[in-house]
């Protein structure tokens, strides 16, 4: 048997295609209750439920979002969340053709015999969590594995470590019903060069998709979540055309043509730096057997959080400011993004956060 076959294959493959249709993307509203405390803090609002769930809220229900918008990755606690008038946010996402989904990864655990470099925890009792989430409206899932790139690292035994996990993973959720997204983020953190970043990033990858094939798992019903080929943190920045040319390459070198969709995390970007990277990318001419699309959490949010501030008055501008954001990503995914969404207060400052954790 060459890949995974069941009751659900149909489903998959077809939920996998939509979410990966052209000028749609997805919203990672999937922070923990200690990563959104923060962002929340940093606008002097208090880290409890109602605070968390008005957040949420304030993103599902701006008029015009959900049209370019395809999924939503939530945290356990917002799956089973409520508008403030009582409508359930899976159904407001339904209504509005955005397909549900859930981060199922548990954090990480380090790898005994390396220099601090970590593999994601969270297999023991997945299946009997992918079918609670399945049965409550999800039908895709997100699993992070964090790689660091240093002197020696990522090591090839956090990249087998972390690949393997991977594949397990997406085993599981296609049994259970649900799109697995293969995340293997490859920190931004560092002074190296995009050249070694686009080495490490196709040893990530080739390893993926290697353990991705030795499980069976049904490429066509799998999603890719991967980091952008860029130079580290603390290097020269480059312009978005080149960091189109080296992201397109590496995928053209590791990423079969049967992955319908690659959804890039902006990996501590600003907004605007994520939008005209995506951008780029869809304009360049070559081969592209996936669509390119984004899975943005921070590079979505960052100038909607500042707009809003906790404050009821501020929802509309909130709104606005999120709306813009959604839009830019939207034509993004179409190469047609100028360049000229309305930039809230925080579009343009970076989001990197050293060593970062959800």
């Amino acid at each position: 048997m060459s890949c995974f076959t069941s009751k659900y294959q149909d489903e998959l493959i077809a939920n996998a295609a939509y979410i990966g249709t052209p000028g749609k993307g997805i919203l990672a509203a999937d922070e923990s209750t200690g990563t959104i405390g923060k962002r929340l803090s940093s606008i002097n609002v208090e880290n409890i439920e109602e605070n968390r769930r008005n957040l949420r809220e304030l993103l599902f229900t701006t008029p015009g979002a959900l049209e370019c918008l395809s999924g939503v990755i939530l945290f356990e606690e917002t799956l089973y969340q409520k508008t403030s008038n009582g409508k359930p946010f899976v159904d407001v996402m339904k209504e509005g053709k955005v397909l549900p989904g859930i981060k199922v990864d548990k954090g990480t655990v380090q790898l005994p015999g390396t220099n601090g470099e970590t593999t994601t925890q969270g297999l023991d009792g997945l299946a009997e969590r992918c079918k609670k989430y399945y049965a409550a409206g999800a039908r895709f899932a997100k699993w992070r594995a964090v790689l660091k790139i240093g002197p020696n690292e990522p090591s090839q035994l956090a990249i087998n470590e972390n690949a393997n996990g991977l594949a397990r993973y997406a085993v599981i959720c296609q049994e259970n019903g649900l799109v697995p997204i293969v995340e293997p983020e490859i920190l931004i953190d560092g002074s190296h060069s995009i050249d070694k970043c686009a080495d490490v990033t196709e040893r990530v990858l080739s390893a993926c998709y290697k353990a991705l094939t030795d499980h069976h798992v049904l490429l066509e019903g799998t999603l890719l979540k991967p980091n952008m080929v860029t130079p580290g943190s603390d290097a020269p920045k480059v312009a978005p055309e080149v960091i189109a040319e080296y992201t397109v390459r590496a995928l053209q070198r590791t990423v079969p043509a049967a992955v319908p969709a690659i959804v890039f995390l902006s990996g501590g970007q600003s907004e605007e730096e994520a939008s005209l990277n995506l951008n780029a990318m869809n304009k360049l001419k070559g081969k592209k057997p996936w669509s390119l699309s984004f899975s943005f959490g921070r590079a979505l949010q960052q100038s909607t959080l500042k707009a809003w501030a906790g404050k009821e008055e501020n929802v509309p501008k909130a709104k606005k400011a999120f709306f813009a954001r959604c839009k830019a990503n939207s034509q993004a995914t179409l190469g047609t993004y100028k360049g000229n969404a309305h930039l809230g207060e925080g579009a343009s400052e970076s989001l990197h956060v050293k060593d970062y954790k959800y």
